[in-house]
């Protein structure tokens, strides 16, 4: 995006103590790319910001970037955008991760996919029945194995509100903080989840 996040921490936290500091953003659409380096070029920040005009899945083994961070951001990254950017912090081996998730379609085409199949096997398939209750609910248990795949990665989690819902209904935040002791027992969850839901097939 604008890398809103980005600016405002060098600006409160890394202005002052600029040494090893880098902050990267990462974006497809060029034009914001050409914004960022525009505004940090613009506030003086340019020697610890930089940005990059790629995915995020893409740009996890991009040269430019350290083998580790210490803080993944991720601000409404739409649909698995958000996944790819908790990729990227796990192979980063971040101390840190903060994620607000945006729109999410996979999980609820995969639901939509495989509903006829399920209503004979689970009377859970009523929660996502209706196309409507599909949406909220694939949002819904996406975020959910989100945070069980940051707890089975040796994440503790706590999921908050961001803001007040007033302002925004993408308003999850989801806060990974990096203990290096995996959780067989979230992993198992994903499992059982998955399975239940008729969504083995996302497994991967």
């Amino acid at each position: 995006g604008k890398s809103y996040i980005g600016f405002i921490s060098y600006a409160l936290y890394l202005k002052q103590n600029p040494e090893g500091a880098v902050v990267a953003g990462v974006e497809t659409r060029q034009e914001l790319v050409d914004k960022s380096n525009t505004l940090a070029k613009q506030l003086g920040f340019d020697a610890g910001m930089q940005f990059i005009n790629l995915p995020v899945a893409q740009a996890t083994d991009h040269p430019d970037l350290p083998e580790t961070v210490d803080i993944v951001t991720a601000l409404h990254a739409c649909n698995t955008a958000t996944d790819d950017a908790i990729s990227f912090g796990l192979k980063k081996q971040a101390k840190f991760m903060a994620l607000v998730p945006c729109c999410q379609a996979e999980v609820a085409t995969h639901l939509r996919k495989n509903k006829a199949s399920q209503l004979g096997k689970t009377s859970l398939v009523e929660m996502w029945r209706h196309p409507l209750h599909t949406r909220e609910f694939g949002s819904q248990i996406t975020n959910v194995l989100r945070c069980l795949r940051l707890e089975a990665s040796g994440y503790t989690v706590t999921v908050t509100e961001l803001v007040g819902w007033e302002h925004s209904m993408k308003n999850e935040l989801i806060l990974a903080k990096r203990t290096g002791r995996a959780n067989p027992q979230a992993q198992a969850r994903i499992d059982a989840i998955l399975a239940e839901m008729g969504l083995s097939d996302m497994h991967a």
